[in-house]
């Protein structure tokens, strides 16, 4: 890691510190996102209708840069499995990763403790369904086929496998909401879903869904970082034409 990398990861650390603080003594407003609008009354009705969630968290590995997408979907799964613990069908999460599948049940077990149902929570809705992306997506197919589910939510990493996830989601009229962090997969979901996250939007999941202060504090961090990155090369490109002049 150069120089340059430590002092963006310290500067971004210490920026999330302040405004972590500062967002938990005034609300934020966030823009709409349709697809977590839509995700938000989706979770309402399948505890209503008493049918499953299907929290699929892609093939990503922890140990990789990849790893920041998976950690987007165990935020995400943690707060939905607090938000249905009480349903009769608790929700399953697939990984296509050994340690993602083990932090998918610990983060599963998490939820159904902090809504006082620990004793609901079975290790088996945690699940590794593959070890490569299309085995991976082979075996989560049947999860939206067999376990009664009304809604498949894909947030990780994800190629063009998505597309076997999204297509059996279609066969069995299951509602897909999706995002991923690899191009591929983004046009996959965007050309097959209504409900698509695009770009960083996949990071923001956190925030809109109540997980706290930290994950508000990240999306202003990631616009400041945004701008800085802009000025960056506006400052570059005036200082090219000054030189060629």
């Amino acid at each position: 890691m150069t120089i340059i990398e430590l002092i963006i990861l310290a500067v971004s650390a210490f920026l999330l510190l302040v405004i972590t603080l500062s967002k938990r003594k005034s609300p934020a407003k966030l823009r709409e996102i349709p697809a977590l609008s839509q995700l938000h009354r989706l979770l309402g009705l399948s505890v209503e209708d008493g049918t499953r969630l299907h929290i699929s968290l892609g093939s990503g590995s922890l140990l990789d840069m990849r790893g920041g997408s998976a950690l987007a979907g165990l935020a995400m799964l943690r707060h939905i499995a607090e938000r249905t613990s009480v349903s009769d069908k608790p929700p399953i999460a697939s990984a296509g990763d050994p340690v993602l599948g083990l932090l998918s049940q610990d983060t599963l077990q998490a939820g159904y403790q902090a809504a006082g149902a620990a004793e609901l929570y079975a290790p088996t809705t945690g699940r590794v369904t593959g070890l490569s992306p299309f085995g991976y997506a082979a075996g989560a197919m049947n999860i939206s086929q067999d376990e009664d589910v009304s809604v498949n939510i894909l947030i990780g990493h994800f190629g063009p496998e998505a597309a076997l996830l999204t297509e059996a989601s279609e066969r069995e009229s299951v509602t897909v909401v999706g995002a991923s962090d690899n191009l591929a997969g983004q046009a996959v979901l965007f050309a097959n879903t209504q409900d698509a996250l695009i770009g960083e939007e996949l990071f923001s999941t956190g925030a809109y869904l109540g997980a706290g202060a930290s994950h508000l504090a990240s999306l202003t961090v990631q616009d400041i970082l945004r701008w800085l990155v802009i000025l960056a090369l506006l400052g570059g490109a005036v200082a090219k034409i000054l030189g060629v002049i």
